[in-house]
């Protein structure tokens, strides 16, 4: 017996948030009523949860996957415009995953994907400052002054950014290799804050997030978690 939003993200369909606004939305029915109540207890054996018409059960078998996301992919389980998605890059795996938060469109590098709903919750939810690791290629005036403004926080979309750490890797020319650390998710937000001081990113890639990294994985390919990032989780569930 659980609460319905637990069994959703359990199941997969998303995380406990997200569950919420799911529930809240009327697409979830239990035994053919329409829920839209946050309390209610499912049985997971006995009851018949479906979401969008769709029955959900819990799987046996937790999938965690890094992909290393190519440009010209969505981040999305589908497309309403028909481009390609993650999931195009994953269709050998049986189970039904989905990713960790999103990359941009033009952006390439490490996604999380998984079953977990827990864990997926975990990594996503600002509260816990999961740091985020990028190397952007940029073109512009990267000095000392506007490093110290991205370290510090920018305005983007009315809203000053977190502290970031930023250090540059290599210059040549009007183009800068930067590594930049930050620990939200906002929209397209490293591109944004390169525009604020007066940078345009060209190439961006993620490398990192939190204990998880993309290494030698090569673009467009998927590896299972090493039994070390699988430690991790457990240990990060347990409050290790």
């Amino acid at each position: 017996m659980m609460r319905l939003q637990k069994f959703m993200a359990t199941c997969g369909t998303s995380s406990r948030r997200k569950a919420e606004d799911i529930i809240k939305a009327g697409r979830v029915t239990v035994n053919g009523d329409i829920i839209k109540d946050m309390g209610i207890i499912v049985n997971e054996e006995a009851d018949i949860v479906l979401v969008d018409g769709t029955k959900i059960s819990i799987e046996q078998k937790k999938r965690y996957i890094i992909l290393n996301k190519p440009r010209g992919y969505i981040t999305s389980a589908e497309d309403q415009f028909g481009r390609s998605t993650v999931m195009d890059l994953v269709e050998d795996i049986p189970e039904r995953i989905y990713p960790i938060g999103r990359l941009d469109y033009d952006t390439e590098g490490l996604l999380l994907l998984t079953n977990d709903g827990d864990f997926a919750c975990s990594i996503a939810h600002p509260k816990n400052n999961i740091n985020k690791v990028y190397i952007a290629k940029v073109i512009g005036d990267i000095n000392e002054k506007n490093v110290e403004k991205l370290k510090k926080g920018v305005i983007i979309d009315g809203r000053k950014t977190a502290s970031a750490k930023v250090s540059v890797l290599n210059i040549d020319g009007k183009t800068s290799e930067i590594k930049i650390v930050i620990h939200e998710g906002r929209n397209r937000q490293v591109r944004k804050m390169f525009e604020a001081v007066g940078c345009r990113v060209t190439d961006l890639k993620r490398v990192a997030v939190g204990k998880f990294n993309i290494g030698s994985l090569q673009l467009g390919k998927w590896r299972e978690f090493t039994k070390a990032e699988l430690k991790y989780i457990e240990d990060y569930k347990n409050g290790v």
